[in-house]
């Protein structure tokens, strides 16, 4: 399936370059999982070849990318829960999505709030359903369009640029991110309660 589905995305941004890359972060974000992490390692690579601009490649990224998430928010913040969950039961299958997924990314952003969202955007296993978790969760939209933004700022940016200096080696990245994403994930949870540790001791000095 992901052999496919890897094939699939070489074959669109190949055929029609920005357009396509847009499009494939439109999509991840929205939470039908075409892995950006062939994607943009990809168009970076395409980038070092000089098919592409890397600088138009994380713009254009960025921007499918806050598109994608903005209809995800919206889908997840007008579903109903018990409408989309059995959505999920029914279809999730074809979009390589599970009660579990649902389950995981919904519990922390409900504890956590808008930081999870751009601790998530970062989070194998969370990234493309951390838009849909913000609009059932009803987080505010502003606040979770800032954090998604930056969240895919960084994480459009560093994997464009490590596929541009990977070259032709930039397929390995994906095999590093399945193999090592329970490592990220943990990495970026710990990062995220250090970061709220961290606030709450300002707050807590002001008030002094």
């Amino acid at each position: 399936m992901l052999g496919q589905l890897t094939g699939l995305i070489i074959h669109l941004i190949q055929s029609s370059g920005y357009f396509g890359v847009f499009f494939l972060m439109v999509l991840n974000a929205a939470a039908i999982p075409f892995p950006s992490e062939v994607t943009l390692p990809f168009a970076g690579f395409l980038s070092s070849q000089g098919f592409l601009s890397l600088t138009l490649v994380i713009i254009i990224g960025i921007l499918g990318d806050s598109v994608g998430s903005i209809i995800g928010y919206s889908v997840g913040y007008f579903l109903e829960e018990t409408l989309l969950l059995n959505l999920i039961k029914k279809y999730g299958k074809l979009i390589l999505l599970t009660e579990h997924d649902y389950t995981k990314a919904t519990g922390w952003v409900k504890k956590y709030g808008a930081p999870f969202v751009f601790v998530g955007k970062m989070t194998p296993g969370v990234k493309s359903f951390v838009s849909v978790a913000a609009g059932i969760t009803q987080i505010k939209f502003i606040k979770f369009l800032m954090a998604n933004l930056l969240g895919a700022l960084v994480y459009v940016t560093v994997v464009s640029s490590i596929g541009f200096y990977l070259g032709s080696r930039w397929d390995v990245l994906g095999g590093y991110f399945r193999k090592f994403e329970v490592v990220i994930a943990v990495l970026l949870i710990l990062g995220l309660l250090f970061y709220i540790n961290y606030k709450l001791k300002i707050i807590r000095f002001k008030r002094k």
